[in-house]
Formats: C-alpha cells, structure tokens, sequence
C-alpha cells in the first residue's frame, strides 16, 4: 500500500480558506473596523493571540471553552490585516468597504502563501517534522523582533522588515493549522 503525500499548496490553500470566510463574516458584522489600528496596536493583539496558544498549550485545558484552532486562524488573519497596513497605513475610520478589504485579504495571503511555496521547497517541508508547539514559540520570536522594529521607529540593519515577519507568522499559523488539521 502507497501513501500519497500530502500536498502543501492543497492544504494551505483550504486554511486559508478557512481563514478568509472567517475574515469575511467579522466584515459582515464589524466592517474593516482594524483600519484604525496603528502598527503597535495590531502587533499587540497578534501577541495575545499567540501568548493566549503558548498559555493553552503549557496548562491543557481552556476555562473558556475554546482551543487553540481559533486563535491560529486569528494569527492568519491579523497577520494578513498587518501586511494591509503595512502598506497602505492605518486610517481614523473604517475608509474600505467589504469588497475592498477582501480584495487586499486575498492579494496578501496569495504573496504570503507564494513565498511559503518558494521557502518550502528550499527547507523540503522541514515543517511536517515540527511541533505544533514550536509554531508558536517562533511566532511569539517574530513578534518580539517586530515590537523592536517598531521602536526603532521601522529601521533595520541588516534583517528583514516587518512585512517579512508578518508572512512568517500566517506561514508558520498555516503549519499549524494543517498539522492539527491531520491529527484531529
């Protein structure tokens, strides 16, 4: 008996899916409310989002009910809202519509899952061979080296910026969600 293997394009293209029909029903109820989110802000949300799995993955049981599924299509798609901002700044009000935002949501995750394709191929899915647990610690690390970008007011020596981090985060969230995808 052969086992195929897994297609990486395939599944992420289905959580990203996942992803977005999330992202488009919070625009059904909120609109693009995070355009008024300034780069600390959004980087400080994603940062709960990733301390709140590190938090549920150490004590095993969630007082809220939720797990930790949830929060990694959270990181995806903040992740994603930062790659918007990043390039086209934060606003005093909600200045997109719904068809706008999905329109930057699917140019993003498609430039985000293009470079996770090409790095991939490079690293020979080293991935599948993670820990669920280490996605987050390296998520958590992007974030730290963000909050330094940020209060070097943007500016690095020789590292990539923070749109860079930004992808690594939905990439690695992506892993994520694949790996528990196969193991439910």
């Amino acid at each position: 008996m052969t086992t195929e293997k897994p297609n990486t394009e395939a599944q992420s293209r289905a959580a990203l899916a996942e992803c977005r029909a999330i992202f488009a029903s919070k625009l059904e109820d909120y609109g693009a409310s995070w355009r008024i989110l300034r780069p600390s802000s959004l980087t400080d949300q994603l940062y709960i989002k990733a301390k709140r799995i590190r938090s549920l993955e150490t004590k095993k049981i969630s007082l809220v009910g939720e797990g930790i599924r949830p929060e990694f299509c959270a990181l995806i798609n903040y992740g994603i809202v930062g790659l918007i901002q990043t390039h086209i700044g934060f606003a005093d009000a909600t200045d997109i519509d719904a068809q706008q935002a999905l329109s930057l949501y699917d140019q993003y995750a498609e430039e985000t899952l293009q470079l996770m394709l090409k790095k991939n191929h490079d690293y020979d899915e080293a991935w599948r061979s993670m820990r669920v647990s280490s996605y987050t610690d390296f998520i958590l690390t992007k974030l730290q080296r963000i909050k330094e970008i940020e209060d070097n007011d943007g500016e690095t020596t020789v590292s990539e910026g923070v749109d860079s981090n930004y992808m690594d985060i939905i990439n690695y969230a992506l892993f994520a969600l694949i790996k528990l995808s196969e193991h439910a």
